[in-house]
């Protein structure tokens, strides 16, 4: 019997987050292992309306391409990536790894290669999702692999999917509408401010974000759970020094300790006391990689503890998190890569987020 919460994310998913409508073509692409999960939005997009496509994927293939395959075989965009980002109407991922550290043997360069390759394919769907053509949102059905990189048990893990998600209440849709209203009162708060000051342990850094976009992105329509505000600083305006807390997990591999210094929006100088090599690989990719694509807030409360995966982790209430790379134009940042990586700075233990002087955060907890 499928368990009445799976059924309650598939219903949230197909009904709020992409609003499928009759007639759409909606890509449902996961790993095999969230079986349960596709099933049931499959169905959900059937009585929509919709026209459902699935598209299961084993874990691992992605690290056997990177280290099998030619650079030609790389370069290779197949139908079904093009299909996913330039056809779809609206697409709904779900991560479902079995081994998350598949890609750890992976060359970084071959990686970059891959990424690079699809840089133009990339910008479609930024664009595409810019201008309403795209819809999609993005979650994380529970596997081994990921309790055991959140130092959970499996069970403990699910529990703790479910709740960030708030497919622990009767009506997630509710839950997720109230969060929605609480991050907006912060962008409201926001709009107009010229420059965001971010200080910590290890951390002075001036952000400029003057005409800048925020955006609310605690409605769960992008990524599932939510629980964010976002915008894309002044590309050359970024200046000073960030101590990111948690390590950078990507690719199968953790890069720890990361600190970046900005000089008029340029990573000038970056080191890490474990991945120094990665991570200055990934800000060699292009130029834009150098370049700060994106600032935000954590504002899901219900996400108090971090699990190595940035899907959860980036929302974690009263922590700031900062990527490197493409920035989303509906922001007004016009910064372009093939890289987009995030990494968090946790304020609860002593930090501020002040915005024109005023204060916004103190110790993780909202003031205004």
């Amino acid at each position: 019997m499928t368990d009445p919460r799976i059924e309650r994310w598939a219903q949230t998913l197909v009904n709020y987050s992409v609003n499928v409508q009759p007639g759409q073509t909606v890509a449902i692409a996961g790993g095999v292992a969230a079986e349960p999960l596709m099933r049931s939005i499959y169905r959900e997009v059937i009585k929509a309306g919709g026209f459902p496509v699935a598209l299961p994927a084993f874990s691992g293939l992605g690290a056997d391409l990177l280290k099998m395959g030619s650079d030609d075989q790389l370069g290779y965009i197949s139908p079904v990536e093009r299909f996913m980002r330039e056809q779809t109407d609206v697409m709904i991922a779900i991560m479902a790894d079995t081994n998350t550290k598949a890609m750890a043997s992976v060359d970084p360069a071959r990686q970059q290669f891959f990424q690079g390759a699809r840089r133009e394919l990339f910008q479609t769907y930024l664009r595409r999702d810019a201008e309403g053509l795209l819809n999609w949102t993005l979650t994380l059905y529970p596997t081994d692999a990921y309790a055991q990189d959140a130092d959970m048990s499996t069970d403990e893990f699910t529990e703790f999917v479910f709740r960030a998600c708030k497919l622990h209440t009767d009506d997630p849709i509710a839950a997720w509408k109230a969060e929605t209203e609480f991050a907006q009162r912060i962008v409201n708060w926001l709009h107009g401010k010229q420059e965001i000051h971010l200080t910590g342990p290890g951390t002075d850094l001036r952000v400029s974000v003057a005409n800048r976009v925020w955006i609310n992105s605690g409605d769960a329509t992008k990524n599932f759970p939510d629980g964010e505000v976002f915008t894309g600083p002044v590309e050359d305006g970024v200046n000073g020094t960030v101590s990111f807390s948690f390590p950078v997990v990507t690719a199968g591999r953790e890069i720890e300790g990361i600190v970046l210094r900005f000089e008029h929006g340029k990573v000038v100088q970056a080191s890490a006391t474990r991945g120094q090599e990665y991570l200055e690989a990934v800000l060699d990719t292009d130029p834009g990689a150098r370049i700060l694509g994106e600032f935000a807030i954590g504002t899901n409360y219900d996400i108090q503890r971090f699990s190595k995966n940035i899907l959860f982790d980036e929302k974690i209430g009263g922590t700031v998190h900062m990527a490197i790379g493409a920035g989303y134009p509906a922001t007004g940042n016009s910064n372009q890569s093939a890289v987009h990586w995030d990494m968090i700075c946790d304020l609860r233990q002593g930090g501020e987020v002040r915005a024109d002087g005023e204060l916004l955060l103190k110790d993780g907890k909202f003031v205004v």
